[in-house]
């Protein structure tokens, strides 16, 4: 017999068990009020209203859809389906019989007890047929075997987590748990006791030892933790002497990205990361659902995510235009696989390119497009000047161009805090980006709404420290740091990338959006916490050497110039820059004189055009950009005083 029609026959047998059960409980009902005599009137009554109930509560059974549960995974919410059938059944029942007879020889209390009977034979069997597989499962794995665990946190994810380790092939088991939460100790989760608080970390594992029960490994089963509470966690962690890993995000396990058990690494994102961005995912779903979206960069850490976020709100058309070939084989590769259903297109390309740009838009016709291509490497780019400038500049200018011609709704460039007061040639290129947006934006014949988004790092991107700091942990060290004072705003990529769509959503044209980028970072820091979430100890198993600044890196990064104010951007992490507005006059030309410079291969012209068109750039010196003193990120500013005071 094959699978689905022994599945079909499964199911077939469980139907005709509740039919018969429906009229087997009516008929005991009636037996039962008449304690087993019932009058000459009850049979002739039976007789035809057996076959109702049965067809009747058939009828409810289909309509509370029981039979989409499986038996051996039976559990409350089939209780639930159980539960809202019978009492369909029964009400419709009370009706018939109500009209057939007006109650003259229906006893009352039978519609009591059938009910009770009913739900009862029901629900038995399928919950002892639960626990006969739990119990298999259970014994199917040798006890001794499997890994002994204490799960920190007693909330759903660790529920999820004991759930789990019951299964046939878990490979651990619990042997208690942590929560901070005073009411949860001492009780228990599927038999499992909450042995006290985080703080009793220490103390918890000395006590299982002592039973001979110590915890072979610590699993942090906290997916809403924040960034504080959970570097509190990883410090207990650290000092217990006991390996630890995470479970996943609900949010993976619910998509089904990964699998309960699934247990990962504590990463520097658990404790750098900020709370979940808040979307207005009703207004995203009109940005994206059913448009056409082009996402240049695609291959990119940034252009990548963005690729898999609007995947989710369903596109009508998703284009990936990247020049990496084996970047976009990849990220078209993961949404296919993610993502069937979405209709895309991988095209290899050079922004640079104008007739390629041209040809891609006129075939496309996109409503959106979301330009993340640039060179972002400050010592590769401060190397390679002409290239940085032709890339970043002429790419942003092209693509930009190409928006305007195709009569595009809206576009929105990523940009870096790094273009605020520049002390390099990429911050230097990524300011002059925005200024041509703003200057595309007023451009005569112009539908196009022009939008930029200025954030700082984020965090595993590529090219970035942290990979670079786990790499040199993988090595045994040293981690090198260029600087003890060394600073940086970060965000994780998930977080950036839901930001620039909200802000593509709030923008109606040459906007600058500045993302709340909380408190700046020490790289440091950040490197003795990826050597303690390695297992080893700063300064002890793995040494940190400073390397002095590469050319072109400051100390600390902006995210505003001074003569900048910030406004409501309509969403709590997003700001609005009110910048002044940018010089146009000779603008193209002196932008064409820098392009061409560029293409010729003379740099030093170039670098002067560009410090001409971007006069706060300003090569750094000991790693402060020459006549900027280091600035504090502004507050958010009240729309309305800022209003006020410019009326004033």
């Amino acid at each position: 017999m094959t699978e689905a029609r022994r599945v079909l026959a499964v199911r077939s047998l469980v139907i005709v068990h509740d039919l018969v059960v429906v009229g087997l409980s009516w008929v005991l009902a009636f037996l039962l009020r008449y304690d087993f005599s019932p009058p000459e009137s009850v049979p002739l009554l039976l007789l035809w209203s057996t076959p109702v109930a049965i067809g009747v509560f058939g009828a409810a059974f289909r309509w509370s859809r029981m039979y989409a549960g499986i038996w051996r995974y039976a559990s409350l919410p089939d209780l639930v389906r159980i539960g809202k059938a019978v009492a369909l059944g029964t009400v419709v029942m009370v009706a018939i019989l109500f009209a057939a007879v007006r109650g003259g020889d229906m006893p009352r209390s039978v519609m009591i007890i059938h009910p009770l009977l009913l739900g009862l034979a029901l629900g038995l069997p399928r919950i002892l047929n639960r626990f006969r597989h739990l119990r298999r499962e259970v014994t199917t794995v040798s006890v001794d075997d499997r890994r002994r665990v204490l799960i920190i946190g007693a909330g759903d994810a660790a529920e999820l987590l004991l759930r789990d380790s019951r299964r046939a092939d878990a490979r651990f088991r619990a042997v208690g748990l942590l929560d901070d939460d005073v009411s949860k100790q001492g009780l228990r989760i599927h038999d499992v006791p909450v042995l006290g608080g985080i703080e009793e970390l220490a103390a918890v594992v000395e006590r299982l030892t002592e039973g001979k029960q110590r915890p072979e490994e610590l699993v942090i089963a906290i997916p809403s933790a924040t960034p504080d509470t959970m570097r509190r966690i990883v410090a207990r962690c650290e000092a217990s002497g006991v390996p630890f890993r995470a479970t996943p995000s609900l949010d993976d396990i619910v998509t089904g990205r990964v699998k309960v058990g699934e247990l990962r690494e504590v990463t520097i994102e658990d404790i750098l990361s900020r709370k979940s961005v808040r979307l207005d995912e009703t207004a995203i779903h009109k940005l994206l659902t059913g448009k056409r979206v082009v996402v240049t960069g695609a291959g990119g850490s940034i252009g990548s995510e963005l690729c898999r976020q609007i995947a989710r709100f369903s596109p009508g058309r998703l284009v990936l235009y990247e020049l990496c070939e084996f970047n976009l084989y990849e990220v078209d590769r993961e949404l296919g696989r993610l993502f069937p259903g979405v209709s895309r297109r991988a095209v290899l390309g050079d922004v640079r390119d104008a007739a390629r740009v041209r040809a891609v838009f006129e075939e496309e016709r996109p409503d959106i497009v979301l330009h993340a291509a640039a060179y972002k490497h400050v010592p590769l780019v401060e190397e390679n000047p002409a290239e940085g400038m032709l890339n970043n500049v002429g790419g942003t200018r092209t693509v930009a161009a190409a928006c305007s011609e195709a009569r595009v709704g809206t576009f929105v460039l990523v940009s870096t805090d790094k273009a605020v007061n520049p002390a390099n040639v990429m911050g230097a290129t990524k300011r002059l980006a925005e200024i041509c947006c703003q200057h595309q934006q007023v451009a005569a014949g112009n539908r196009t709404a022009f939008i930029t988004v200025r954030f700082g790092n984020v965090l595993g991107s590529v090219g970035s420290v942290v990979p670079l700091f786990r790499e040199q942990i993988r090595r045994g060290g040293p981690v090198t740091v260029t600087h003890p004072d060394m600073q940086r705003y970060f965000m994780t990529i998930p977080e950036a990338a839901q930001l620039i769509l909200q802000a593509g959503v709030l923008g109606r044209g040459g906007e600058i959006f500045v993302l709340d980028m909380g408190k700046p970072v020490l790289i440091v820091e950040l490197a003795r916490d990826l050597i303690r979430l390695s297992g080893k100890e700063p300064d002890v198993d793995i040494s940190i050497e400073y390397t002095g600044l590469r050319p072109g890196e400051k100390l600390f990064e902006e995210l505003l110039y001074g003569s900048e104010s910030l406004l409501d951007g309509g969403h709590e992490k997003i700001f609005l820059s009110r910048q002044r507005p940018p010089e146009s006059q000779g603008f193209d030309r002196r932008v064409e004189r820098l392009l061409a410079a560029c293409q010729e291969r003379d740099e030093p012209q170039a670098v002067g055009v560009l410090r001409e068109l971007v006069p706060e750039f300003l090569p750094a010196a000991n790693g402060v950009a020459a006549g900027v003193e280091p600035t504090r990120t502004p507050s958010r500013v009240s729309l309305h005083a800022v209003t006020a005071r410019g009326a004033a």
